[in-house]
């Protein structure tokens, strides 16, 4: 006689980000990220503008991680806790915004599902790169992702000082799409 087998793996699901999830995101980002805290309107702005880089990961039905990103201008990073007010007719870089998981979702592949999905979709609308801003330790992962962190030195004084304002270790990445 076979037992059946009892998957432990929770179902995730990343799906488009609702206006209706943002109190649900507010309260991920003030779990994930105490030390970068954001306004719910500086959040909700992301979704507004471009709402097909915003996701939402649910866990067996549960929000529990979001991203944020849009096109953006190549090494002139958004400031902390700002409204963009628009997103810049002349793009030239896909911007990973934040992404964040709440521990619960760590592990289980979720990230590195929606890091493929924003590069596919990145490289779909013709940028030849991506980038960010690696903040609360998340440099190896982003390493790990084919991101690769520009040496200060190699960066203008306004990007150094942009950098510092999120935190001493924060580093900004690209990674090539072509």
């Amino acid at each position: 006689m076979t037992q059946a087998l009892t998957s432990t793996m929770p179902a995730l699901h990343w799906r488009p980000l609702t206006p209706s999830d943002m109190p649900a995101v507010e309260a991920i980002a003030a779990i994930v990220h105490p030390a970068f805290p954001e306004d719910l309107s500086v959040l909700a702005e992301r979704q507004q503008l471009y709402p097909d880089g915003t996701r939402l990961l649910e866990l067996d039905g549960v929000p529990s991680g979001y991203v944020l990103s849009h096109p953006w201008t190549f090494r002139q990073l958004p400031a902390l806790n700002a409204l963009l007010g628009a997103i810049p007719a002349d793009a030239d870089t896909f911007y990973i915004h934040d992404l964040a998981l709440l521990n619960k979702a760590r592990g289980t592949g979720a990230a590195a599902m929606i890091v493929g999905d924003i590069q596919r979709h990145a490289r779909g609308l013709g940028f030849a790169h991506m980038s960010l801003v690696a903040v609360n330790g998340s440099l190896a992962f982003w390493h790990k992702h084919g991101f690769r962190a520009v040496r200060p030195q190699e960066l203008e004084p306004a990007l150094v000082a942009k950098l510092a304002s999120y935190e001493a270790a924060a580093r900004f990445m690209v990674k090539a799409l072509v």
